[in-house]
C-alpha cells in the first residue's frame, strides 16, 4: 500500500511518499529504497518513508544509506529531511515469528551454516548443501531463502554463496553458548596437556568420537595464551569416561570439562592437528566467544588468524 501525504513543516510544504510493506526483511527494504530513488530523483521537497510491522537495526541502516525514512509498529522511527531529525530506536519486535526457520541458529538449521562457513568460497546447489549438512532438502531450501532475505548470501547461477560470513558468524555467536551441550566439570591431578593426552588415548582405544574444544582446541589451531582448564567433546557416557580416567566430577574448581554435544552438527569439520582431533575453526570461535573473559579474546584471535584468511 502506498500513501502520499502533504505536510507543512517549519513553514515549508513537504510531500511524504509512504510505502507500507508486510515485511521488514533487508532485501525487501533495499528494493523499496531503489524504487524511492527513482521516484524522488526529480522531485523537490519530497521524502520517502517505508513502513513495516518491524524494522530491525540492520534494516534501519539500509534505510539510512538510501536516504529514506522508516517507521514500524514497534515504535522505531527515523525521519531526516530539511531541518527535521526524529529518531527512536531500540524497540523490540512485538510479534516474533515463532516458526523454527525464522531462527537460523536452531541446531538443524545451523548445520547448514557450518557447511557454508567452513567452505565460504564455495558455491552450493541446495541438494549438495543438504547432503553435506545431513538435513532435509526442504530445510535446506528454507535456510537458503532466509540467508538471501537477510543478505548474508547471494544466488549466482542458481547456486548459493555467502557474501558476509563474518557478519553471519558474529550474529550466531550472539545467541550461542557452549553450555547448550551437557558439561561435566572434573578435577584431576596434572596439567591440561597431560589430561588431554590421557583422554585422547582412552578415546582412541575405545573408538569414542572426541574432539578438543575451547582452549584445548585453540592451543592446537592457533595458540593464544596459557590456560588452566581443558575442554573436549566426547560422544559417550561422560560420567563413565571420567570414572575410567580417574577424574572426579566437581561443582567448582574444575580443570577439565567433558562436553556431550547437543547436536551432531557441532562435530562437523573435525580435523587432525598434530595427531589430535580438534573441532572446526567455526566451532572454536563459537565456543570461545561464549566463554566470557579470556575466551572472547581467544575467539577474536581465531577469527583473525584462522577464519578471515579463508574468507
Amino acid at each position: 500500500m502506498n500513501l502520499a501525504l502533504d505536510v507543512t513543516v517549519g513553514g515549508e510544504r513537504w510531500r511524504f511518499l509512504v510505502e507500507v510493506k508486510q515485511s521488514g526483511e533487508p532485501r525487501i527494504i533495499r528494493l523499496a529504497g531503489q524504487q524511492f530513488r527513482t521516484l524522488l530523483s526529480e522531485e523537490k521537497k519530497t521524502y520517502g518513508v517505508v513502513g513495516a510491522p518491524y524494522i530491525s537495526p540492520r534494516t534501519g541502516e539500509i534505510c539510512k544509506e538510501a536516504g529514506i525514512g522508516l517507521v514500524d509498529l514497534a515504535g522505531n522511527c527515523r525521519l531526516a529531511f530539511g531541518q527535521v531529525f526524529i529518531e527512536r530506536q531500540g524497540f523490540p519486535n512485538p510479534k516474533l515469528e515463532r516458526r523454527p526457520l525464522r531462527n537460523l541458529f536452531t541446531p538443524k538449521a545451523s548445520r547448514v551454516l557450518r557447511v557454508l562457513l567452513e567452505n565460504a568460497k564455495q558455491t552450493w546447489q541446495v541438494q549438495a548443501m543438504a547432503r553435506q549438512a545431513r538435513v532435509s532438502l526442504g530445510l535446506a531450501f528454507k535456510v537458503k531463502h532466509r540467508l538471501l532475505d537477510l543478505e548474508y548470501a547471494r544466488e549466482e547461477d542458481k547456486r548459493l554463496r555467502l557474501v558476509t560470513p563474518e557478519d553471519l558468524l558474529r550474529q550466531w555467536a550472539g545467541t550461542y553458548s557452549y553450555l547448550k551441550s551437557v558439561a561435566l566439570d572434573c578435577f584431576a591431578t596434572g596439567e591440561p596437556p597431560a589430561l588431554e593426552q590421557a583422554l585422547a588415548a582412552y578415546c582412541r582405544q575405545q573408538r569414542i568420537t572426541y574432539a578438543f574444544a575451547l582452549f584445548s582446541g585453540a592451543a592446537r589451531a592457533a595458540p593464544f595464551a596459557r590456560y588452566s582448564r581443558g575442554f573436549a567433546y566426547a560422544v559417550c557416557d561422560a560420567p563413565k569416561l571420567a570414572r575410567d580416567l580417574g577424574w572426579k566430577p566437581v561443582p567448582s574448581g574444575a580443570n577439565f570439562t567433558i562436553l556431550t554435544p547437543s547436536d551432531e552438527g557441532l562435530l562437523y569439520g573435525i580435523r587432525q592437528l598434530n595427531g589430535d582431533a580438534v573441532v572446526s575453526d567455526v566451532q572454536l570461535y563459537l565456543d570461545l566467544a561464549s566463554y566470557k573473559g579470556r575466551g572472547e579474546e581467544a575467539a577474536a584471535f581465531i577469527l583473525e588468524q584462522r577464519l578471515r584468511s579463508r574468507w
